[in-house]
């Protein structure tokens, strides 16, 4: 009688064990957090869309044509030949320079919250930042293969410096547009693959305390970024409430509301003014609001099924590239999480960073979907997986 339960257990547990599990991992989590997405920026916008253009479908819609340019980029992506890609990351960090000069260019250059890392044209806006994030990973993957491919006497140095050059010279272009939120994204993501590619453990110490000052003095040079960490404290008090202290506050009381089943899906009560930006840096408090606890759970156990499949790729592709650009992306959707969520639950400062593949926007959208691509591509390159694929398509053309 209880053979049964059993082997399911079994069969369920081994699946994990499985070479193409993390691909089918990855395509499922990231089906399920852009449907979620779409769902949450037609809730979460409805109210912003009505007062900006009249109609409380405009920014949905847009979503909508962003997810279409997103789902056609992945499937070029993911079909790649490993040509291409070797292509791409050759010239990636060219690519990015010239997409960080955009926003200091006159007549095209556009300031959003304080920071001038966007552009318009056409009636459409760019955020070149997202694109230059898997433009540096790229890169950075490059350089760090090259480095075990030809570098005999080795040193932390030596490690170091083969992506320092082009570190500084993204992050410096980001912080000129006042970004610092993607720059700490950037400097977790370098710091990452710089870990996967065997640099010890001891030298992320100074690493650490480098980084740390280094944004404490961006912090203590600006006014606006002071008072954002002085929101962290107590969002509430009554000299930072009604300034910086705004929206993380209404983020904390729309997740407190929610309880654990939420208000209902479009009854959110913060996003009526109180968060302005609640269909982008804000949308998992209105998850949290709507869905409630539980919503926001099924979130993150998302989030942790997409990166772990992300990490498992990484691990098991024997190209040295592949293994520290898949381990990047992967850090890279972390980090933004962290990010995001610190910041919502008021346990970091705001720093206008999207909750990927939910959050409206179609520059970070566009992005994050090509660096899944990537990693997909990297997934079917292994011979089971593509074993794998091949049986499904052939049983499914059978039925």
């Amino acid at each position: 009688m209880t053979t049964r339960p059993t082997s399911r257990r079994q069969q369920y547990s081994n699946y994990l064990h499985r070479v193409d599990s993390p691909y089918y991992l990855i395509i499922g989590a990231l089906t399920f957090l852009s449907a979620l997405g779409i769902v949450m920026v037609l809730s979460a916008s409805s109210v912003y869309s009505l007062q900006q253009s009249g109609s409380t479908y405009s920014i949905f819609l847009k979503q909508l044509m962003f997810f279409g340019i997103s789902l056609f980029a992945v499937f070029l992506a993911a079909n790649w030949k490993p040509q291409v890609w070797d292509w791409i990351t050759r010239y990636s960090l060219a690519m990015s320079f010239f997409a960080l000069c955009l926003p200091l260019v006159p007549g095209i250059k556009l300031t959003v919250n304080g920071n001038t890392n966007w552009i318009h044209f056409a009636g459409f806006t760019m955020q070149p930042s997202e694109f230059a994030k898997l433009g540096l990973i790229l890169w950075c993957a490059g350089q760090l293969r090259k480095y075990d491919e030809n570098v005999v006497q080795r040193s932390a140095t030596r490690h170091i410096a083969f992506l320092l050059p082009g570190t500084l010279l993204v992050v410096g272009l980001i912080l000129k547009g006042g970004d610092l939120g993607t720059t700490i994204i950037i400097l977790g993501v370098v710091a990452a693959m710089l870990f996967v590619s065997g640099l010890p453990l001891r030298h992320f110490m100074g690493l650490g305390i480098f980084g740390v000052a280094g944004i404490g003095l961006l912090v203590a040079i600006a006014p606006y970024r002071l008072h954002r960490f002085a929101a962290v404290i107590n969002p509430f008090a009554p000299g930072v409430y009604k300034l910086a202290g705004w929206q993380p506050a209404h983020s904390v009381m729309g997740l407190a509301s929610g309880g654990l089943f939420g208000v209902g899906l479009g009854a959110s009560r913060q996003k009526w003014g109180n968060l302005s930006e609640a269909h982008t840096d804000f949308i998992f408090s209105v998850i949290g609001e709507e869905l409630g606890l539980l919503g926001t759970l099924i979130v993150l156990l998302l989030y942790a099924a997409l990166i772990y499949g992300i990490y498992r790729t990484s691990m098991q592709t024997k190209d040295l590239l592949s293994r520290y650009a898949c381990a990047g992306v992967a850090t890279w959707i972390l980090m933004q999480v962290i990010v995001n969520v610190g910041s919502d639950i008021g346990v970091l400062p705001v720093v206008g960073v999207t909750l990927p593949f939910i959050s409206y926007g179609g520059s970070s959208l566009i992005a994050n979907f090509l660096g899944v691509g990537f990693v997909l591509n990297v997934a079917r390159g292994d011979p089971q997986v593509r074993a794998s694929l091949r049986s499904r398509k052939k049983s499914s053309q059978e039925k």
